[in-house]
């Protein structure tokens, strides 16, 4: 479930991230496409790892990240 996160602030992005996703490179990357807007292409260059993996990290976070997000 893909929302629009124009209307959250990028601190509560942050903590959100910050407090739910336990994995550190994960926490990085998830960080880079939701706050800083990179594209897939941008997050597998700038953390040496496959673009099938950045979308896969993204993607499996989204639902456990936006149910905690406020409406």
């Amino acid at each position: 479930m893909r929302r629009n996160l124009d209307d959250i602030a990028n601190s509560t992005i942050i903590a959100v991230i910050d407090e739910w996703i336990h994995n550190a490179k994960h926490r990085a990357i998830l960080k880079d496409r939701l706050v800083n807007g990179l594209t897939f292409e941008e997050l597998a260059e700038a953390h040496d790892i496959p673009v099938r993996h950045a979308q896969d990290v993204v993607y499996k976070s989204e639902d456990k990240l936006f149910s905690h997000f406020p409406i």
